[in-house]
């Protein structure tokens, strides 16, 4: 966690101490004396009566305290920004010694932190610890471009979007999906897409692609983060990565089977916990062009499994083994940037690492998907090349959420006829990504496919 803060932000500093290290003279010593100017103190799963003594004296002085899954007694300690609970508890309602406005923050904050750790993933955690670093210390610019817009933006959106702002507002499932939307916290992104993904409808899209992708109403901005960046496998089976070779490596297994990879696990909160994930890479009919097509199932908010599908146009970066994606979700325009992290001779399994962003909605996210023929784990003897894949990506194993490939029947699979996009504004669009993402270098030789050799 210390590390992966530091990928948004060299700046910020957390170092960590167990509960049994805080009984060893040494570490205790350099424990008081960080804590004498700690700006956050985050405790997790401490009982002991030993370490809670040591805490308590310790942190006195740190303006903001956060306990979960602790004792009591370090509940009872918790405060933010130098304001400390009503009563004894993880987290009491602060209204009674705030203003109304004040009032409303705090309990907003608290609901959002809550929300990020009872979902128990590392990019939650990592999520609540940039909303305090937010609250209590230094605006953080991640975050900043998600903050909620005044009145003009709403004035903006009225002008520019006001019927397809009507047309959501008075239809059903578009009007869920705002509903849910305005249920999340704005840095939320789990809760955001799983209502996107739910409440799926060209209304939506509609709405979305006005206000947020032509018009930008909102004014928010985002860049791709350029951490982590884990270099992409530098040869295959003796010879030395081409930019064909790597894409016959994302096709793999489409032939053989109806799809190229199937996801086992995945590292992002967000997009990589759905069921049921297929990935279909293959080429396009125009010269060196690509796309990627996944194929995903969706349990939606009221309880229903759906199938999702997403097209993604694939344009070669400088280095073999390095792609830039561009997809339009739901009216909102992704940029990703991909990388082949390692894949082994066999083509048993493969780790791709990515990182993205949409602009116009202001979100970033990085993530990384293990995948292999048929969704079932690697064999137990690919366990270290693995571990060594993922960590080069700034991943630790125990990271990774498993998907479910347990119940996967109807998916809308298949290579579609034409590699064009499905709409006049989405052509428009993505032509603009296009050139934004037109390769610097030419690369050719290689193979133009991979046959895989037989699997142990």
């Amino acid at each position: 966690m210390a590390r992966r803060l530091t990928f948004v932000d060299q700046g910020y500093q957390l170092e960590v101490y167990t509960d049994s290290k805080l009984l060893d003279p040494e570490t205790q010593a350099v424990f008081r004396e960080r804590a004498a100017t700690a700006d956050i103190v985050y405790v997790e799963g401490v009982h002991s009566a030993e370490a809670l003594g040591i805490l308590a004296q310790a942190t006195e002085k740190a303006p903001t305290f956060v306990a979960f899954d602790c004792a009591p007694a370090l509940h009872a300690l918790g405060r933010l920004g130098g304001l400390a609970s009503v009563n004894p508890g993880p987290w009491q309602q602060l209204q009674a010694r705030l203003s109304w406005t004040a009032a409303a923050r705090a309990q907003e904050l608290t609901r959002s932190i809550q929300t990020l750790w009872d979902r128990h993933s590392s990019d939650d955690l990592v999520s609540l610890l940039l909303v305090l670093v937010d609250a209590f210390v230094v605006k953080v610019p991640r975050l900043d471009s998600l903050r909620a817009s005044g009145p003009l933006a709403l004035a903006r959106m009225i002008t520019k979007c006001g019927p397809q702002i009507f047309a959501c507002v008075n239809d059903p499932e578009c009007k869920a999906a705002l509903d849910c939307l305005q249920s999340c916290s704005p840095t939320d992104q789990v809760c955001s897409y799983r209502c996107i993904v739910s409440h799926e409808s060209q209304l939506l899209e509609d709405f979305s692609l006005c206000i947020l992708q032509k018009h930008n109403c909102l004014g928010k901005s985002a860049d791709i983060p350029s951490l982590p960046d884990p270099p992409p496998m530098a040869s295959h089976r003796g010879q030395p990565l081409t930019h064909d070779l790597a894409e016959a490596l994302f096709i793999g297994w489409l032939g053989k089977e109806e799809w190229s990879w199937r996801v086992v696990a995945g590292q992002n909160a967000a997009y990589d916990q759905f069921p049921c994930q297929y990935q279909i890479f293959y080429r396009g009919k125009a010269k060196r062009s690509m796309w990627y097509d996944p194929v995903f199932q969706v349990r939606t908010v009221d309880g229903q499994v759906v199938w999702r599908r997403r097209h993604y146009r694939v344009r070669r970066a400088e280095v073999p083994g390095t792609f830039h994606f561009s997809v339009l979700d739901n009216g909102v325009i992704s940029k990703e940037f991909w990388r082949i992290v390692d894949v082994p001779d066999d083509l048993s399994w493969a780790l791709f690492a990515y990182s993205g962003a949409a602009s116009a909605a202001g979100q970033v996210y990085t993530g990384a998907v293990l995948c292999t023929p048929d969704g079932a784990w690697p064999a137990p003897s690919q366990e270290n090349r693995i571990n060594i894949a993922l960590r080069a990506s700034g991943i630790e194993p125990w990271e990774l959420f498993r998907v479910d490939n347990g119940c996967c029947q109807g998916m809308p699979l298949g290579v579609p006829e034409k590699d064009a996009t499905s709409n006049p504004a989405e052509q428009s669009l993505m032509a603009s990504c296009e050139l934004l993402f037109a390769p610097t270098t030419s690369s050719r030789g290689g193979t133009s496919g991979l046959s895989a050799e037989p699997r142990s």
